[in-house]
Order: C-alpha cells, then structure tokens, then sequence
C-alpha cells in the first residue's frame, strides 16, 4: 500500500463521516437558528428553551435519514474490505 491509497482511504474517510453527521447537524443547525430568532424577536432569553427541540429535531433526522446513513457506512465499509482482500 502507498502514499496515495492511504490519502485515499482518509478522503473516503472524513467523507463518510460528513456524510453520516450532516443530517443530524443541520437539523440541529435549523432549529436552533429558528428558536434564536424567536427569542430575539419576543425578547424571551430562557437558557432551557432550546435543548428540547434540537433534542427532538436531531433525533427525527436521525431516524428520518438512518438508511442513507447505514448505507453510506455499508458501502465505505464493503469499499475497504474489496480493497483489503485485493492484497
């Protein structure tokens, strides 16, 4: 194995992680801009207000999109043994 097929293995790599983290973190993202704005705009600043619903919006993401992200580790995970057994 060379230089090349191990930057390749790490490209695949941090790919399969955006991949498999960015449904959770967007929806994370958006809900906590949207009660950010709604507490900018009543001027209610409760600490609390927020941990609800990202909880709830990023377990929903989670369940929404567990089978793009169980496929996209199935097929990183099939790419590396292919790869491993070609040696």
């Amino acid at each position: 194995m060379d230089g090349l097929e191990v930057l390749d293995f790490g490209r695949d790599a941090l790919w399969t992680t955006v991949i498999m983290c960015a449904p959770a973190m967007i929806a994370g993202l958006v809900v906590g801009l949207v009660i950010a704005f709604f507490q900018a705009l009543t001027q209610v600043q409760e600490m609390t207000l927020v941990f609800v619903p990202k909880i709830l919006a990023i377990f929903a993401a989670l369940l929404v999109f567990l089978p793009l992200m169980g496929a996209s580790l199935a097929a990183f995970s099939e790419q590396i043994f292919t790869r491993i057994s070609a040696f």
